[in-house]
């Protein structure tokens, strides 16, 4: 509502009431005063539609059109006020009983009407349909109340009303037209206030219509009725000035919604649904009651109850179709949420909760009916470097088409579904070596090339393939996946890119529980069968023991054995690896006394650290306080940074890296060869000591390409100052072309398999004799 609204109500009351004052008490009966009523109406008339227009102006949309509509209707009426004004002051002529001016008078309702449709638009509705429909079923029960209203209405008329209307029908149907259409305004602009809600400034202008068309209405009633002869005409032209009045105001009014109020919407949506039958249920009642007490209906009476009952079929066709409409909304709502419950929004495969479930039907079936069943565990090799290399959008659009691949890899009675992540797996109803050829076949095509916005992307995928053992009677879903994912995790291990068999049996096997047995285990590791074994790293010129790395190994009280490629790995995807590096760090700080004693002099321990740690809080504490705690030298201690996974930060983790040489600690290497951009990590990382992987030290199976690349990285790392350790020396053939290269130290099963501490002794197998331990 416009600023000094309020201000403007009592003042237009006020001038209304004073023109009709002046007009009742002043002015002379008979042709001075309808003069002076159609000279004020005229004018009254004109500036309500000056200032409709005027505020047309300042709006844009529905906002503007129901504002022209009543800038153009109160013009209209005006028009024909002011026609009977010329027609007073020309004198006294022969008036027809209907003419086209009283005719024209029907365009202010009928134009409002239409004014009241546009601006319901604006009106947020309880029931969300279509506006066609939701228009239509504005006017249906509009014309249905004052239907009803009439019907109850229609015996108290004047009998004199129906005699004149025999004698000039005409006559009476036009002066019986405007209070008609009056109170069908009346009643949509009251179910308008009822049924919409909205807010207060949005409300305000509809109020004031309201009160304007039962101001119309009122002076319209009294025209056609002329209760009694004393009547004074300015009372009738009272609502007559008034109407245009509070037309004006409410085009003036509302500058915009203001704040939503908010509202009850089931009450609102139930006020919206009954209330255009309560006067019909009215209206019945009466009648009834009437009929019933000996009383005659009217040939109108009838005509209205006909017109009553055909708008109730025709609300009740739209209830139907609204009720239809919302019936099939529900059915598509709840088909799509429980697509969305059980399939996975990006990919569009079955999501865990959906395999799930398919999984144990699929159990049961196998259990009970010996239907086939195997389970194929996917994920994908090196997707997060995707994902730091291109972004996460490129990871989307490569795990979409790697959906698309596994569901044109399978057949069509085959689940294909998204676990999380990089995680896939595929329930199929077959048989092993059918399974075994389906394995083969995805491997086959996620190994393709990926063509992805102009980029070729390379990506394979470890699979792990599990079938129930034939005494596997209480195999679980749960325990199904667990042996999946353990054979996943060996296929990792073995290289990626391949596909791995779980084969335990029923009792579980060392990997078939892995992950929740070692949730338990890293607790506390020495409880639950962890130990340190530790293997010799030997200078080749002598044959004296230089260090030892210390491993882990796990022997676990249910599962036996477990190999340590498989529970490494998985303790790196689980978070768990840290627990597992804090356990050997201490035990073989622990242990450092006890070695010097084996070996006759202290030496140096090699402690592995998962890459994933560097840069994260807790490692530097933990290697200084172990060192700290048992009373180790920090030079004796070298930290090797294992590359089975990609260090997230570099930054951060040269920094942790500075501060522990800083103390005195020293960094390896691992693995160097095999991991992840060993000679960028090289150049980067503050490293004392690289240790050759297996692929590289095989110089005396290819001594020609191997040779190459090992003499290669033993020259960088002889310019870089950093010494060099070979890993996989197994024989003496081997030991003795590495030696030709130029490498001093090696490590390999030639000196030693990992053992305890207790099992170590200063004697080093050797097949070359005594004395030098490889003679060139």
């Amino acid at each position: 509502m416009t600023t000094g609204l309020p201000a403007r109500l009592p003042v237009t009351l006020v001038l209304v009431a004073v023109v009709a004052a002046v007009g009742a008490s002043v002015v002379p009966a008979g042709t001075a005063q309808r003069l002076y009523d159609d000279t004020t109406q005229f004018a009254a008339g004109a500036a309500a539609a000056i200032a409709c227009f005027h505020a047309a102006r300042g709006h844009t949309g529905v906002r503007i059109v129901w504002r022209v509509l009543l800038g153009a209707a109160l013009a209209t009426w005006a028009l024909v006020r002011l026609w009977w004004t010329i027609r007073d002051i020309a004198g006294p002529t022969t008036v027809p009983a209907v003419s086209v001016a009283d005719v024209a008078l029907l365009t202010l309702p009928l134009l409002t009407f239409v004014a009241l449709v546009a601006g319901s638009m604006a009106l947020p509705r309880p029931v969300q349909a279509s506006l066609r429909r939701d228009r239509t079923v504005l006017v249906i029960d509009s014309v249905l109340i004052t239907g009803s209203l009439l019907a109850i209405v229609w015996p108290a008329l004047p009998v004199r009303l129906f005699d004149e209307a025999g004698r000039d029908p005409w006559a009476v149907a036009v002066a019986a037209a405007y209070p008609v259409v009056d109170l069908v305004l009346i009643v949509m602009g009251v179910l308008l206030l009822i049924t919409r809600p909205s807010s207060r400034a949005a409300l305000a202008p509809l109020r004031l219509m309201v009160c304007a068309m039962i101001a119309l209405g009122c002076s319209d009633t009294l025209r056609l009725l002329r209760p009694g002869d004393g009547l004074p005409a300015s009372l009738v032209s009272a609502g007559y000035l008034l109407g245009p009045a509070l037309l004006a105001l409410a085009a003036a009014s509302n500058k915009g919604l203001g704040e939503v109020r908010p509202l009850d919407r089931v009450e609102r949506d139930w006020l919206h649904l009954l209330l255009p039958y309560v006067p019909v249920v009215a209206t019945g009642v009466f009648i009834a009651v009437r009929t019933g007490s000996g009383g005659q209906l009217t040939s109108y009476e009838a005509y209205l109850g006909w017109l009553v009952l055909g708008l109730v079929v025709a609300r009740q066709m739209f209830t139907i179709v609204d009720n239809t409409v919302l019936l099939a909304r529900v059915s598509e709502g709840q088909q799509e949420l429980h697509h969305l419950a059980y399939h996975d929004p990006l990919t569009g495969l079955a999501n865990r909760a959906l395999f799930q479930e398919r999984l144990v039907l699929a159990l049961d079936a196998y259990r009970h009916r010996r239907v086939p069943v195997a389970l194929l565990f996917a994920d994908l090799d090196d997707f997060k470097l995707i994902n730091d290399g291109f972004g996460h959008a490129m990871g989307d659009r490569l795990l979409r088409i790697v959906a698309d691949r596994l569901r044109a890899a399978v057949g069509p009675g085959d689940l294909v579904a998204r676990l999380g992540g990089d995680e896939f797996a595929v329930l199929l109803e077959r048989r092993g070596p059918e399974t075994e050829e389906t394995g083969h076949r995805i491997l086959a095509a996620l190994r393709e090339p990926y063509v992805i916005d102009g980029h070729t992307v390379a990506v394979s995928a470890s699979l792990g393939l599990v079938l129930p053992e034939p005494d596997d009677q209480e195999l679980s879903a749960d325990v199904l996946l667990r042996r999946a994912d353990a054979a996943m995790y060996v296929s990792k291990r073995r290289g990626k890119n391949a596909m791995a068999r779980y084969s335990a049996g029923a009792g579980g096997g060392p990997n078939a529980d892995l992950p929740h047995l070692l949730a338990r285990a890293v607790g506390a590791p020495a409880e639950f069968g962890f130990e340190t074994y530790y293997q010799p790293i030997v200078r080749f010129s002598d044959g004296a023991v230089v260090a030892v790395e210390a491993l882990a190994r796990w022997t676990d009280p249910i599962a036996g054995p477990v190999d340590p490629e498989v529970f490494v790995t998985v303790a790196e995807r689980t978070g768990l690896v840290a627990a597992i590096d804090d356990f050997v760090l201490d035990r073989a700080c622990a242990d450092a006394a006890a070695l010097a004693n084996a070996y006759g002099r202290p030496i140096d321990v090699h402690v592995n650290v998962s890459a994933a740690r560097l840069g994260q809080h807790g490692l530097e504490e933990a290697v200084l306080c172990a060192l700290e705690r048992h009373a180790v030298r920090p030079s004796r201690l070298v930290v090797e940074i294992t590359e089975t996974r990609r260090i997230p930060e570099l930054p951060p983790a040269v920094e942790v890296l500075h501060r522990l040489r800083q103390h005195g600690v020293r960094v390896a290497l691992d693995d160097f060869g095999s991991g992840y951009n060993a000679l960028a990590q090289l150049h980067s990382l503050p490293v004392d000591i690289v240790k050759l992987d297996s692929t590289l030290t095989d110089v005396d199976v290819a001594p020609e390409r191997a040779g190459a690349l090992c003499r290669s990285v033993l020259r960088i790392c002889a310019e870089l100052g950093v010494s060099v350790v070979a890993e996989g020396v197994e024989t003496p053939a081997r030991a003795r072309a590495l030696v030709d290269l130029g490498c001093d130290l090696g490590q390999g099963y030639l000196f030693g398999q990992p053992a305890p501490a207790r099992s170590l002794t200063r004697a080093i197998p050797t097949q070359s004799g005594p004395g030098m331990m490889i003679a060139p």
